[in-house]
């Protein structure tokens, strides 16, 4: 099957939680979770929870296994914690919990990045990967960074790798 074979075949909807991780946003000043929220909802998909967790790996990921248990949750996008202060621990939480590693999402994100931020683009940590057949993508805290990645790799493919993921 090509790529646009498989696009085709994939679903149109996803269900999806949005969490941010931070230890100062509260949902009223969380730019970043509104700004993934709102952009998949404008795509056509489903926000079915949002939530907000301190920058305390075991939170991470008890918030993640939380929602995977769920049937109506295909992926997951976190926002926050994926740089390299010493509070910054996303990155820990979630890539010790990934099944298999979707290495070109960082490395593409990465790339996108330094053509808008120069060499500080090295600074993230963004990356996603597959967890008990569900997508978790870890973006940056960045309002910016996160319209980045959503604009220009999870929306275009959300459904095309929820699908692969399922099979």
């Amino acid at each position: 099957m090509s790529v646009a074979e498989h696009r085709s075949a994939s679903p149109q909807v996803v269900p999806c939680l949005v969490l941010t991780v931070s230890d100062t946003r509260t949902r009223d000043t969380d730019t970043s979770g509104q700004a993934i929220a709102s952009l998949l909802e404008a795509a056509g998909h489903t926000v079915v929870a949002r939530e907000l967790v301190p920058d305390d790996p075991a939170k991470v990921a008890e918030a993640i296994r939380a929602h995977l248990g769920r049937k109506d949750v295909r992926a997951v996008i976190t926002t926050g914690g994926t740089g390299i202060t010493s509070r910054d621990s996303t990155y820990e939480a979630v890539s010790a919990m990934f099944d298999k590693h979707l290495d070109g999402f960082g490395e593409l994100f990465r790339m996108l990045s330094y053509e808008q931020v120069g060499a500080a683009a090295m600074l993230s940590r963004a990356c996603a990967g597959v967890v008990t057949g569900h997508i978790v993508f870890v973006l940056p805290g960045s309002e910016a960074a996160v319209r980045l990645a959503m604009e220009k790799l999870i929306l275009p493919e959300l459904g095309h790798v929820v699908r692969e993921t399922s099979r």
